[in-house]
Order: C-alpha cells, then structure tokens, then sequence
C-alpha cells in the first residue's frame, strides 16, 4: 500500500512538472516588453519570479582555484585609482614614508571584510545580495544592496573616465592634432570636446566586454595582468633614468605637522581602506564560485602586496616628476601627457593602451558584474545580467560626472573615505552575523523566501538596522564638512577620519551586543541547511531528489514537493 502511494506522488510530481514546463515555454512565446520569463530556481518559492544568476552556484560553474583569486585580485587592483590613491597621499603633504605606512596599514585593514565575508561566498555559494538577507532581513537586505550598487555606479563612472583620458594618450600618441579639436562645451560643464570625443570612444570600446560572461573572459585578465604590470615597471624606471634617481622624495618633509598631521594619516589611511570596502562587502559575488572554501583566506597574503604595489609605483613616478616636470604629478596619465617627442609618443602609446586595458578588466569584473547581481536580484522580474551590465554602463558612462570627483587629489580621497562610511558598517554586519551569530550554521532555502525564517519583523531585522545607524550617524557631520568646509561641525568631524575602523568596528561590536541580549531565536540553526527535505507519507524528498527506503531513486529536478 505504501508502494503504491509513493508511486502515486511521484506520478504526481511528474504531471505537475510537465504542466510547469508547457507553462514556461508558453511565457517565453507570449511576453513581450520588459518583462522577462519566469525562471526555475532551486528554492524560490513558487509562482514568484527569480533570475537563475542568483541561484546557488551549479558545480559545474564552481570552476575557481586559489590561482584564480590571486588572478583576480592581479586584474582588480592594478587600475589607475590605485597608482593615483597612493600618490594623492604625497600630494596632501604627507612624507613618502607615511605614504607607505597608510598603504600597508590601509590595504592590511581591508582583509578582515574580504576574509570574513568571502567565507560566506565560498561556504554557502551564494551572492551578496541573497547572503546580506541573513543578517538585515529578507526586504531590509534590499537597502544594503541598494547602497552598494550605488557605489559600484559610481566606481564604474569613475574608472570608465579614467579610460577616457587613458584612450586620449592612445590616439594623440598617433595624431598630434588630435589634441587640436576646438572645445564647443561650456567651462561649466567640466569637461571638453576633445575629451568628450575620447569617452565615446572608450565607452564604445568597453561595451561589448561588459557583455561577455566573466568566466570566458579569463584570457583577458591574463593579458591585462601582464601589460599593467610591465608597462608600469618601465614607467617608473624610464622616469628614475631620466630624473637621475627617484627625485628628491626621500628627503622630502611633511607640509603639515602637529595633531592636523596624525589626522590626515588616518584620514589618508582611511581613504585607502575605503576604496577597498566596496569589495570587502560583496567579495562573495566572487568567491561563490571557488571550488574548495580554502581559495579565499589566501587573500589575506596576497591581496596587500598587490594593491600596495601599483601604489609604490605611483609614489616613485610621483618623486621622479617633481625632478622632471616641476610638480608632484600623481596621475599616470598626466605623466604620459608630458611625453611629446617621437620617442614620448611611442611610450604615451604604450601607457594609453596599458591603462585602457586596465581600466576594461576593473569595471568588469569589480563594478559591473556586483552592480549586474545587485539589479537582477532587486528586479528579477525584469532585468537580467545582461540587461544590467546595459543599464549600468549607460548610467555610469552618461547620467554620472565623473570627470568633477577625480579633478583634484583631495576630492578623490575624499570620495574614497565617504565610501567607507556606508559600506563598512554593512561589511561589519554581515560578517559579524556569519561568524559570530550564526556561527556559520546558515539555512540556504529559506535565504530566498520572503516568509522563511529570516524574515523577523516584517522582512526586517531591527538589530541590523540598529547597529547601521549608529555606525553611520557620528560620520556624517565629518563627511558633510569634508564636501562643504564652510560648514562647521566641531570636532566630531575627526571620527570621519578614521571612518572604516570606526564604521566597522562599532558595527560589528554593535550587532553582536544586540543579537547576544535580544537575540532572534528562529533564525538560530545547529548546522547548516543546504536542501529541502520533505518527507510525505514515508517517501523523502531531498531538493532534487526522490528516495523512499528500498525504492529505486528518480530524478525529478527542480521540482518543489511541497507545492503538490
């Protein structure tokens, strides 16, 4: 009897999952507009929509090592911003020692978010957006998401300008005269027809790359690794030849002293720390698909090494222009500018390319790809990878005015510690929540239901909510002073200076407290939960697979058994 009843259920399933695929394909053929089909998905509950890049990573796309975390890592950090972070912290007036100090101290302090929180990725295998729903809540997640897409706009209009400029060397290198076209722009507007030009051109260029999938792109960052690399080696030796030396950096002495002295240091170590959080927060987009969970605590060794030396480079080219050019120049591409003669151009070329190369390989795989995750798991219904990547580099290339946040090196450490002051505290929380909360016992389908057991209140966790605003409250008046010095806020305006370690330290310490005294007892498992099981009359059903004792096991994929 049970036998037969078993086989009635499965019967049923198999009816029922004919009748869902006849459904898809009849959605596929009639929608139209900006409405996508719906999607199977492993645990999505049923009817809602869901896009499959959200899903837990498949094996078969579990295909990183820990040499492709140190590829990435090579293909993230060399990028303009990180030659240019380093020198602004010469050009504000510190020594090239304390330079040194902020980049290891500052790039040291990131690890703890790209550690903690790329466990989450390379444990559960599951993106940022799903993973922070643990911590803020099912809707609550929406807002740390938000945010963080944000910033990856943001970064991805800055980092595609920056190719803009890099593309201008490319072809005044070719055509002097390029530099020639008459501007037709208002001064206002910040920015020239000749440069106007290069951004089309380079947005143009970058296009189609944001459009093929990361993993078939890894030729790419192999060949971005290698050209950044030597060509910023033969930068900086070429300028040290023609200098005689390194310049007169070494003897260089502080513009500032005193106590406005100790607090530009952390306020500079602070700015390098915060241009790095916005991959301490969703690393595990990344790590969800390492192989084996090992692959992500080698960032801890490597990471600071890389990053900190694309920002020695632009600490030495920096000194040696001073020798040549008059001034500390701490943009590479400004240094390519001053190369005018037929030997100059071919290295302006060279640098233009290197730098355009660099730039593609940074949006993609550090802002659009995050911001592409972060929409299409926010908007399953309508936007998909692709149309997120589309959507991302039109606002990020066009509606932003990047051009203004990079104009000097103040406003871009500026920028860089605002970053912080938003993000570090979501960081704290997430990885607080895994770690010390959850104590890494997570349930993985109730991830993507809004009525699962971390809903809370309402699809919001008050303890999440609680720990942000504090976290963010006291650094607020020092990053409106920082836009706006008119403004006078007193001395609170210090704690934006040491904005992460403030922001991520009380975050996590904060939610600990919280959830340690009140804490949210549903969501408190003794092991992780990486299926469904249900059993129905003596037969269980296992995510993806049927079994009964003594029974032949059938494959019933994707099929939900409690929705029979």
């Amino acid at each position: 009897m049970a036998s037969t009843t078993a086989t009635s259920n499965i019967s049923s399933y198999l009816h029922h999952r004919v009748q869902q695929v006849k459904t898809d394909v009849k959605q596929k053929r009639t929608l139209s507009g900006w409405k996508l089909p719906k999607q199977s998905s492993t645990f999505a509950e049923e009817g809602t929509w869901s896009n499959i890049d959200s899903d837990v990573t498949p094996l078969e796309r579990r295909t990183w090592s820990t040499w492709t975390i140190l590829g990435f890592w090579f293909s993230d950090a060399l990028n303009a911003q990180g030659w240019e972070g380093a020198a602004s912290i010469v050009a504000v007036g510190l020594t090239w020692r304390e330079a040194v100090y902020c980049l290891i101290i500052g790039y040291s302090m990131v690890i703890f978010p790209l550690v903690l929180n790329g466990a989450i990725g390379a444990h559960l295998h599951v993106n940022f957006a799903v993973a922070s729903r643990s911590s803020f809540g099912f809707y609550l997640s929406r807002a740390a998401v938000v945010i963080r897409m944000i910033t990856a706009l943001f970064w991805h209009a800055i980092q595609t300008y920056t190719g803009s400029t890099a593309m201008t060397q490319i072809i005044r290198a070719i055509w002097p005269s390029y530099l020639d076209i008459p501007n037709h722009i208002p001064a206002s507007v910040g920015i020239t027809s000749q440069q106007m030009c290069s951004h089309v051109l380079f947005w143009s260029l970058q296009f189609p790359f944001l459009l093929i999938p990361t993993h078939k792109l890894r030729w790419f960052f192999v060949f971005k690794t290698v050209i950044v690399l030597v060509v910023s080696l033969a930068v900086v030796i070429s300028l040290c030849v023609q200098a005689g030396g390194a310049g007169d950096i070494w003897d260089q002495k502080a513009t500032v002293s005193g106590s406005e002295k100790s607090w530009l240091i952390l306020s500079s170590m602070s700015s390098i720390t915060g241009g790095w959080v916005t991959m301490g927060t969703n690393i595990p987009d990344f790590t969800r698909y390492l192989k084996k969970s090992e692959g992500v605590y080698w960032q801890a060794l490597f990471m600071p090494f890389i990053a900190s030396l694309i920002g020695i480079f632009g600490i030495i080219a920096a000194s040696a222009s001073k020798t040549l050019y008059g001034e500390y120049i701490w943009d590479p591409l400004a240094i390519g500018a001053q190369w005018t003669g037929p030997g100059g151009r071919c290295g302006a070329f060279f640098l233009g390319l290197c730098w355009v190369v660099a730039q593609i390989g940074t949006n993609v795989s550090a802002n659009v790809i995050s911001c592409s995750n972060d929409m299409a798991t926010l908007f399953p219904k309508y936007i998909n990878i692709r149309r997120a990547a589309i959507i991302t580099t039109v606002i990020g290339g066009w509606v932003m005015v990047p051009w203004k946040i990079i104009s000097s090196a103040s406003s871009l450490l500026t920028f860089m510690s605002a970053l912080a002051i938003f993000l570090a505290p979501i960081a704290a929380i997430i990885g607080a929540d895994f770690w010390v909360v959850k104590k890494r016992h997570v349930d993985i389908p109730s991830l993507y239901r809004p009525h699962g057991i971390y809903r809370y209140q309402g699809g919001v966790n008050w303890r999440a909510a609680v720990a942000f605003l504090i976290s963010v409250g006291p650094n607020l008046p020092g990053m409106v002073h920082a836009v706006t010095p008119s403004i006078p806020v007193g001395g609170i305006e210090h704690v934006y200076d040491i904005s992460f370690m403030w922001g991520f330290t009380s975050g996590f310490v904060i939610y600990v407290f919280l959830n340690y005294f009140w804490p949210a007892k549903e969501t408190l498992i003794e092991s992780t939960i990486t299926e469904d099981v249900t059993v129905v009359e003596g037969v269980t059903y296992v995510n993806d697979e049927l079994s009964a004792p003594g029974e032949k096991k059938w494959d019933t994929a994707s099929i939900r058994p409690e929705s029979v």
